[in-house]
Order: structure tokens, then C-alpha cells, then sequence
């Protein structure tokens, strides 16, 4: 069944969902399987090694740019028509949501992508957190910490009414953003065979990149033969969790990309954890354990819708298609991680020997 087909069956509303449950599924599979997680990737960065954690994020990072900037090559995606491209971005958002972001992913233990998917593997702290982290993120886009968010985004604009594509601000040519990745993608391989790293593990970090491919050209195709307008979007997971949560609570709330997406990860870490024997119920192992974690997810809540996105959003799906405000936001998610971990981890161990 093609594309128009399904949307003559059941609806553009549905099936925009249904894309974003199949994007989910393959993200939540390749996520789970690849133990992908921007913090841990970080933490190792921070402690001087170049680790496997390093391994699949930079492989996970550069094969989402190669299949992104591949398929745009081929007319298969727009870059420009992209909801994060189209719209104007916030540097001031960035540096200071993306600070706040990597600090709250340290304190949390994970990311709001790495909190799903752990969460689906019976991991009742990232349970917990990931409902702080959506309430939070809820309340930064319509509720009372909205005006303070758009008070902090607004210190400094994108010029031109959109956001800043890295590539034509450089003069660089189009096939400039997939060699990138191509060159990167070399980088993460030999880390991976110094670290060696198995291959399944290697495909499954790929997967997470291809499951950001996924998501940019399926709802490209379904805006071009979709009656109303559809948002080119792909795996983030602020506004989506904020948007699930909010789906479950409001019976107005329409079905689109956002609301399949989470749902969709949910499912595909779990039938993953399940089918291999790695789902197991965990609790918080103390009261300062979930007031550290709670606190991060706070922080993640608030710091990832300013920034306009979060780890996956900014680090992979944005940076994917070269905007501006995404790179900035994940170069200062890496900052603000490393220094907590300095700060609050690696000191921690100091004190206690």
C-alpha cells in the first residue's frame, strides 16, 4: 500500500501518527539494542576516554547525517521545508536550554530519548522522570513557565524570519553535508574497531540515525499529497512528549507525527528488552537518588523546549539537516554535561576515597 492510498483509507491525521509510530518503533529498537545515549557518551568524553559510548553516538550522529543529506541529494527530502528550518531560530534558547539540558541529563542519568526507552524496559526511575520531564516541558510551552521561556528565546534571534542553514551560511557546496557525515562516520568506525565494538551493536547505532531519515522523508511525502498543511518533522522528543501526555489528558487534541512518535519508541524498546531477556523492573535505590533524578528531568523539561529541542532533536535531527540553533544547542548540551559531571560525579568519587 502506497502512501496517498493510506491517507485515502484513514486520513491524513492518522496516518501522519502512523508514520510517527513506525519512525518510533525503529528508533525505540535500534536505541535499545545499541545502548545509545547522548549523557553516557558525554560522561565518557569528560573522563578523557574515547570509549564505546563516544563509538555509536558519533556513528549514530553521522550515518543520520549521511542517510538525511542522501536522500535530500536524491529529491527524496527538502531540508528547507523542515518545521525546525523553516521557522526562526533562537542562539540565546540554545546556549542557555542547552546548558540546562546537559546538566539535566547528567543529575537524570539519561536524556528524555534514553528515559523512554529505558522506561519501556521496566526501568521505573526513568518512568518517573519521563513524566517530570513531559509535565515540565508542558507547562515551558503553554503553561507557567511559558513567558519565561519566550522572554529567554527572544535575547537573540535568527535573522531572515528562519533559521540559519550552516552549509549555505559557509558557502559550501550540497554534497558538502553528506561527505561530512561520510568523514565522521570513518571517525566513529575507527573508534568503534579500536574499542571493538560488535557489529550488531554498530547496525543498531546506524538504525537510530536511519530511524531520523525515516521520520524527515515520510512526512515529507505525506506534505506533498496531504489537503492541509503537515510539519516535515522527525525524532525529538520535548515537544512530542509534552503533546502525548497532553493527548491522553485533552479529548480535543488531533492525532499527527508527535503523537505516534513516543508511543511508537515505547513499543519498539520494549518488544526489544522483552525478546531478548533485558526487561526488568527498577526502582530508585534511595530518596537523594530520586531527588537528583527528578531535578534533572526538571531542568531537561524546561532547558530542551528552550532550546527547541532535546538531545535527539537538537544533537541528531536537527543537526541532520545543519541548522544552526541545533548545533549550538548540542555543543552546549556537551558543555553542560561535561562540567556537571566534573562538578558533581567525578568530585563525588574524589570525596568519598
Amino acid at each position: 500500500m502506497d502512501l496517498l492510498t493510506l491517507v485515502e483509507r484513514i486520513g491524513e491525521a492518522p496516518a501522519a501518527a502512523l508514520l510517527g509510530v513506525m519512525t518510533g518503533v525503529i528508533f525505540g529498537v535500534a536505541a535499545q539494542r545499541s545502548r545509545f545515549c547522548l549523557r553516557a557518551a558525554t560522561v565518557e568524553f569528560a573522563r578523557g576516554r574515547m570509549g564505546d559510548k563516544v563509538a555509536v553516538w558519533l556513528l549514530t550522529f553521522s550515518t543520520a547525517v549521511v542517510w538525511v543529506q542522501a536522500a535530500q541529494y536524491l529529491g527524496l527530502f527538502r531540508a528547507e521545508d523542515a518545521r525546525i528550518m523553516a521557522v526562526p531560530g533562537s542562539w540565546s534558547g540554545a546556549v542557555i536550554g542547552g546548558l540546562l539540558f546537559g546538566v539535566g541529563m547528567v543529575l537524570a542519568r539519561g536524556c528524555s530519548g534514553r528515559l523512554l526507552v529505558l522506561a519501556a524496559t521496566g526501568n521505573l526511575r526513568s518512568v518517573v522522570s519521563g513524566l517530570v520531564f513531559a509535565v515540565v516541558a508542558q507547562m515551558s510551552l503553554s503553561g507557567w513557565l511559558a513567558p519565561t521561556r519566550d522572554k529567554l528565546a527572544a535575547l537573540s534571534v535568527t535573522a531572515g524570519g528562519q533559521n540559519m542553514d550552516l552549509l549555505a551560511a559557509l558557502g559550501l557546496p550540497d554534497i558538502a553535508g553528506l561527505m561530512f557525515g561520510i568523514v565522521v562516520a570513518g571517525v566513529a568506525l575507527a573508534v568503534a574497531a579500536h574499542n571493538r565494538i560488535g557489529g550488531w551493536r554498530l547496525i543498531f547505532a546506524s538504525g537510530v540515525g536511519f530511524a531520523v531519515a525515516v521520520g524527515w522523508v515520510s512526512t515529507y511525502a505525506l506534505s506533498q499529497i496531504a489537503f492541509d498543511p503537515v510539519a516535515i518533522e522527525s525524532a525529538t522528543f520535548t515537544g512530542p512528549s509534552a503533546n502525548t501526555l497532553m493527548f491522553f489528558l485533552d479529548h480535543t487534541t488531533v492525532l499527527e507525527f508527535d503523537i505516534g512518535l513516543v508511543p511508537g519508541v515505547f513499543l519498539g524498546a520494549f518488544v526489544a528488552s522483552w525478546l531478548t531477556g533485558e526487561f526488568k523492573f527498577q526502582g530508585f535505590e534511595d530518596e537523594a537518588n530520586m531527588r537528583r533524578a527528578l531535578t534533572g528531568a526538571a531542568l531537561m523539561g524546561f532547558g530542551g523546549m528552550l532550546a527547541g529541542g532535546c538531545a535527539i532533536g537538537n544533537g541528531v535531527t536537527g543537526g541532520s539537516v545543519f541548522a544552526g540553533t541545533a548545533w549550538l544547542a548540542l555543543l552546549c548540551m556537551w558543555v553542560g554535561a561535561m562540567v556537571t559531571d566534573v562538578l558533581v560525579d567525578q568530585r563525588g568519587v574524589r570525596a568519598a576515597a
